[in-house]
């Protein structure tokens, strides 16, 4: 925290620091504990009518009394990994979001807007990276009337916690009745390691996801426009571990789409009686392996935050988190509950 030449704590922040990463220590709330002081780190997103608005990491807005304020002060944005691979918040949305194309796209300003028959939010949501060329009441309109004609919800992309992302934004849509429907997070690593780890010589690679992949796919109704998805992107590879029997659906299945330094992973699935045999990491290091031969050095893939068997195979690969990213739903607007 901000301590003075004498010793004191001081508040070294002013309402002309919105926009900025901030650290702050106010007092504890009543009754919440024995701890005097209570620390926050984020961004600044408002401050209005004596109480400040700093979003976390992980987007979860947290409102501070000005009057409750012991100390302040400005620091240096999200720091960048020591270890692995280095990237912006931009950089990897855009890679992320050539991973999974959508069907149809529109630009609106810099912003694009997705849809895809409404197969994953990523594919059918808009990604806002920079000035849409209007007003923002005047952008949301116009996405929520691009996706009404075409029968989809309106939702937008967002994130927070690293470089380049969008805490304002997130702030904007939640102030105009916006809800956060879905929270994950995109973590990143380095490919060799992965390659490394396992032999793989049971995985079966290919530029299809056929019949029997698509069994031991999680999502359910895919149709044109999901393989439209699924096969899209500058380089996809699929791995499946046969099942024990002929006609059974893998036991394991993976998906890698190739780009230029960056590979990224999805839609590693595992049979429930297979679980916990390490077929997971024998895909992960298959599609690792064909991804270094293409030229890669860098991963990423996607995590929710309460898939702790996920999140601990991916730290065991070296992965760690880079950023949080959400998906906003137009108020009033009803959609699938289908994962991210």
């Amino acid at each position: 925290m901000e301590i003075s030449a004498t010793g004191r704590l001081e508040v070294r922040i002013t309402p002309a620091d919105v926009g900025k990463r901030v650290s702050v220590r106010r007092l504890g709330e009543p009754g919440a504990g024995p701890e005097k002081f209570t620390d926050t780190v984020g961004v600044l997103t408002s401050w209005d009518g004596g109480v400040l608005m700093i979003t976390r990491r992980n987007g979860e807005s947290v409102g501070i009394p000005e009057s409750a304020l012991v100390a302040g002060k400005v620091i240096p944005a999200a720091p960048a990994r020591r270890r692995g691979p280095a990237a912006s918040y931009p950089e990897l949305a855009r890679i992320a979001a050539r991973s999974w194309p959508p069907v149809e796209s529109e630009r609106l300003g810099a912003w694009e807007l997705r849809a895809a028959a409404g197969f994953t939010r990523r594919a059918n949501s808009v990604l806002p990276l920079g000035d849409p060329g209007t007003g923002l009441d005047a952008a949301l309109e116009a996405v929520r009337r691009w996706y009404g004609e075409r029968g989809l919800p309106a939702y937008m992309q967002t994130a927070t916690g690293a470089e380049g992302t969008q805490e304002l934004l997130c702030a904007e849509l939640e102030r105009r009745g916006w809800v956060r429907e879905v929270t994950a997070e995109l973590w990143t690593g380095a490919l060799a390691p992965v390659a490394d780890r396992a032999g793989g010589e049971g995985v079966v690679l290919s530029r299809t996801a056929d019949e029997a992949w698509l069994a031991r796919y999680r999502r359910a109704g895919v149709g044109e426009a999901a393989l439209r998805v699924l096969h899209g992107g500058p380089s996809v590879w699929f791995a499946a571990v046969p099942g024990a029997r002929d006609g059974e659906p893998p036991a394991a299945i993976g998906r890698c789409a190739v780009d230029g330094r960056w590979a990224g992973f999805a839609a590693v699935e595992v049979e429930p009686a297979r679980r916990r045999q390490g077929l997971a990491t024998e895909v992960l290091a298959a599609l690792a392996r064909r991804a270094l031969d293409e030229g890669a050095s860098a991963a990423w893939l996607q995590v929710e935050a309460d898939n702790e068997g996920a999140r601990a195979l991916y730290r065991a690969l070296g992965f760690l988190p880079h950023h949080a990213y959400h998906h906003y739903r137009a108020p009033e607007e009803t959609a699938a509950r289908e994962r991210p």
